[in-house]
């Protein structure tokens, strides 16, 4: 029943300022590219063997397993940042894990903080070889603004 698992992965970025913080949000994932799909919200792990690919135009409406982090803001000035890490075993027999961090702040921190997170989970669960992808993106709010970054399941 569940013999067809995702091949590849990507990841993307967003930012927007909407009139309601619901507005800003779906305005960061048309910015990401991926504001037309339905999103399925998901734990953190990929499929051993999946690789990392450039990101795709997804078909309208497509239900879309990500994994994300996001935030939201109405304070003019602040900057917000989200960020996420996909770390992936050498040992393609093995899962990667995915980890996503928002916060106030600038993007080199967000990324950072989930580069660490994926590397401590790799730790965990023993497996020292492995390559980490990372991107993280920020925005100073100018009224209401959303941020967003993802990594995308694909190819079933």
């Amino acid at each position: 029943m569940f013999d067809r698992l995702p091949q590849t992965f990507f990841m993307v970025t967003g930012a927007s300022e909407g009139y309601t913080p619901l507005n800003a949000f779906d305005g960061a994932l048309l910015d990401a590219g991926i504001g037309n799909t339905n999103l399925i919200k998901m734990s953190s792990i990929i499929p051993p063997g999946a690789r990392l690919i450039d990101p795709v135009s997804v078909p309208p409406g497509v239900f879309l397993p990500v994994a994300y982090g996001s935030m939201h803001s109405d304070v003019p000035g602040e900057i917000i940042a989200a960020g996420v890490a996909a770390a992936v075993p050498d040992d393609q027999s093995l899962p990667g894990v995915i980890m996503e961090y928002s916060s106030h702040g600038r993007k080199e921190d967000a990324e950072s903080i989930a580069r660490a997170m994926a590397k401590e989970a790799m730790a965990r669960r023993g497996i020292k070889k492995m390559s980490v992808h990372s991107v993280a993106r920020d925005v100073k709010v100018q009224s209401i603004a959303a941020i967003f970054a993802a990594v995308v399941l694909w190819d079933f």
